[in-house]
């Protein structure tokens, strides 16, 4: 009893502030971007993989994602890509990559018993007082805390794709969660530039996700009933709500726009408006005809050849252009 005590004294004196070492377990398209965003930032950051050959592999990606913001303008004043990449170790193997850490973040894969005993080994390891994240998208924290023999110190830090361009950071507790972990998980996403998202408790994916689905079924209902094809649903997103909603989330909108208005609509279109519980028939029939979108070349769209690279880097570009934006507006 009096060593839990203890142990609960020494996490709850931990600030954003004293932490120094950043292990990042995980080497792809998640890992990689996390690990460059805690170094560019200034952190010493381990990159913990299970093979030299994943690690040669998540290196590069961030050499090549540090010389887009070096050639952006976003690192700090006088350094250099070189400068960002001395600050980060690769590492195999759990012992090593985690020893004396201050933060231990995970992006392996999307899997609960892949992460709970990802995260089992990690904790034999670990110092005591670290905080531990997933950046899960949707699997439940408290699920993979349960195999924990602290999970007081867990929580889910859920970066958004491209991590290193997209500013959300979802942090969530599970049902063990030490509220102050939270907090400093909070404030630390903070320090390294991100816009954190304090979720008030675990719900089955989050906040973003689920908003993303709920739209994502209605646009599958309206090409499924004839109602416009892909391209058009699309279009209407992009220069209507996408706009506006960037600027204005959609519920302070709802109040711009006169809160009767927006209830007189719902009193009809919602009875019209799909409300099917399974996934969408259309979607199961992509996946089943095996076009699964730009890793297999089409999906509700071509992605082969060079419109697919474009459309990719013309995203990339603005992305980086409302960061620069982000970073202007931190300064001012």
């Amino acid at each position: 009893m009096a060593q839990e005590q203890d142990d609960a004294v020494s996490l709850n004196a931990i600030q954003a502030s004293d932490i120094k070492v950043i292990a990042n377990v995980g080497t792809g398209t998640m890992g990689h971007a996390i690990a460059l965003q805690f170094a560019l930032a200034g952190y010493e950051t381990r990159l913990v993989g299970r093979s030299e050959a994943s690690l040669d592999r998540g290196m590069g990606r961030i050499r090549a994602d540090a010389e887009t913001f070096a050639d952006a303008g976003l690192l700090h004043a006088g350094e250099t890509v070189d400068d960002v990449l001395a600050r980060i170790t690769p590492i195999v193997g759990y012992e090593q990559g985690v020893t004396g850490a201050d933060f231990v973040i995970e992006s392996v894969a999307e899997n609960l018993e892949v992460k709970q005993q990802v995260w089992r080994e990690i904790e034999q390891f670990a110092p005591k007082d670290a905080i531990f994240a997933t950046n899960t998208s949707g699997l439940s924290p408290t699920a993979i805390q349960s195999v924990l023999d602290k999970p007081e110190r867990f929580v889910v830090a859920h970066f958004w794709n491209p991590a290193q361009l997209m500013p959300l950071v979802e942090v969530v507790p599970g049902a063990h969660t030490d509220p102050h972990v939270v907090d400093v998980t909070f404030d630390l996403m903070n320090l390294i530039g991100k816009k954190p998202a304090k979720i008030k408790k675990e719900s089955l994916g989050f906040v973003g996700n689920r908003l993303q689905m709920a739209v994502l079924r209605e646009e599958f209902h309206i090409i499924q009933e004839g109602i416009a094809d892909a391209a058009t649903v699309d279009d209407v997103m992009k220069y209507s709500l996408g706009r506006r909603w960037n600027l204005v989330g959609p519920v302070a909108s709802i109040d711009l726009g006169g809160l009767d208005v927006f209830y007189n609509i719902s009193t009809y279109l919602f009875d019209d408006m799909d409300n099917g519980t399974g996934p969408s028939p259309l979607l199961a029939e992509k996946v089943k005809e095996g076009n699964l979108g730009a890793k297999t070349g089409r999906g509700f769209f071509s992605w082969q050849g060079e419109d697919g690279k474009r459309v990719i880097e013309q995203r990339d570009k603005a992305l980086l252009r409302a960061l620069k934006e982000d970073a202007a507006e931190a300064a001012e």
